[in-house]
């Protein structure tokens, strides 16, 4: 990931620096596992853990020599424990290393993005509660619909959010496990009980069954989710470059001193925080894809998946990692026009109360074919006149021969679609 959306923690995680230190920790994990099984001397293993280094200026030289990443790492730690070197990488092949190291930093990248998330909760859940009865029109295909709140709008998210916490849990958990099965996967070089302690030193999960890599189901289900996540961003970012385009202006970004929009015209303030992130979720899809191609290997391996991989598990977890916080600057910077919000309401001659006459009609008497086609008369005659709703109807006496002037004039009160908000709020325990 390029380093304008790599934001440091996230980028630590994903750095050589880290990947190699993880394969470090992993081959001392298991040379401790066969100290204690008593294949290795104790006193060799306790100098490995103490001892066994690398360097990452020497693992770039014998790399170039051997076009092998695991190999070179292997040179570079030997060079720092002369004869004990023999008892590291004993029994393995270079997947139990790099997929067990890659499970850890994968459980690392998700505990950043979990925190990612509660922090754009607590976000999102204030905001909400801030514009719990802020009335708003709500809007179906781009037209308006009927009355809602934005606080509503945005409990929504807040519950789609927790949805996709629990999924990022649930991946984390599927994706964080080790595998020490040698090579094929048949524990013939390395017994279970080596995989096992390792395992549990390290904090992982174990592949039940593998073969000579863990499977890429687990990987999909990671990089699926992260991409779902992204989803959900790019559908409240969208929903922003909505509400802040000229002729709606209902709530925009936060737009910062000194900031520019625009090269040629100095007017301008775009929504290019909610466009960026809209561009990241797509990436993240991308990734996604390439993530499902991944699972099908050739028999027990190939390394079809690990190119890919390379590119994809870190910067994924970065462009998450970035737009979650993006997003949460956005929405604790966003700009919110209820007076703006109230004048929209009230830009489509009332029409927004066309349900409530028609029901009313249907109540008093008529038949429902009858009542939908008299509303939709006068409703398409707000439109083309551009009179208010409320008078063409008072004016009908088909309606006033049904309805007196006072319910009439109760049909069109914006507190009716109040009546039922709190209740929502309720369930989500904002």
């Amino acid at each position: 990931m390029i380093p304008r959306y790599s934001r440091p923690q996230m980028a630590a995680i994903w750095s050589d620096e880290a990947k190699f230190q993880r394969w470090l920790d992993v081959e001392v994990a298991v040379c401790e596992a066969w100290a204690e099984l008593g294949v290795i001397p104790a006193d060799a293993a306790e100098r490995i853990a103490r001892n066994a280094r690398f360097d990452l200026a020497r693992i770039g030289e014998y790399l170039r020599e051997t076009h092998h990443d695991m190999t070179a790492f292997l040179r570079s730690v030997a060079d720092s424990l002369g004869d004990d070197a023999r008892w590291v990488h004993f029994g393995l092949t270079s997947s139990d290393v790099w997929d067990t190291a890659t499970a850890l930093q994968l459980r690392d990248a998700a505990d950043l993005l979990l925190r990612d998330i509660d922090a754009l909760l607590v976000v999102l859940e204030h905001r909400a509660r801030e514009y719990r009865r802020t009335l708003c029109v709500g809007r179906t295909h781009g037209v308006h619909a009927e009355p809602t709140t934005f606080g509503l709008k945005l409990a929504v998210w807040v519950d789609e959010m927790r949805r996709q916490r629990a999924r990022l849990e649930s991946a984390r958990a599927s994706v964080a496990v080790g595998a020490i099965s040698g090579t094929v996967g048949t524990h013939a070089s390395v017994p279970p009980e080596v995989e096992e302690i390792v395992c549990r030193k390290l904090g992982l999960g174990i592949e039940a069954a593998s073969t000579q890599v863990i499977q890429r189901d687990r990987h999909a289900h990671f990089v699926l989710t992260l991409a779902l996540i992204g989803a959900s961003l790019e559908k409240f970012a969208t929903e922003i470059r909505h509400l802040q385009r000229t002729e709606v202006l209902e709530a925009e970004e936060p737009f910062a001193e000194g900031q520019t929009g625009s090269s040629a015209m100095p007017h301008k303030r775009n929504p290019e925080k909610c466009e960026r992130i809209c561009g990241l979720a797509r990436l993240l899809r991308g990734y996604a894809m390439t993530a499902l191609e991944n699972v099908a290997l050739w028999h027990e391996r190939d390394i079809s998946h690990s190119s890919a991989e390379r590119i994809i598990l870190p910067d994924a977890c970065l462009a998450l990692d970035y737009a979650l916080d993006l997003f949460t600057q956005i929405m604790g910077g966003l700009v919110v026009y209820p007076e703006r919000m109230r004048e929209n309401l009230d830009r489509s001659y009332g029409l927004v109360f066309s349900q409530r006459v028609l029901l009313a009609l249907i109540e008093a008497g008529m038949s429902r074919e009858a009542a939908y086609r008299l509303v939709q008369e006068h409703a398409m005659r707000a439109w083309r006149e551009r009179r208010p709703f409320y008078e063409l109807l008072r004016e009908d006496p088909r309606v006033t021969e049904r309805l007196s002037s006072e319910k009439l004039a109760d049909l069109f009160d914006y507190d009716f679609y109040l009546r039922n908000i709190d209740a929502t709020f309720e369930r989500l325990g904002l």
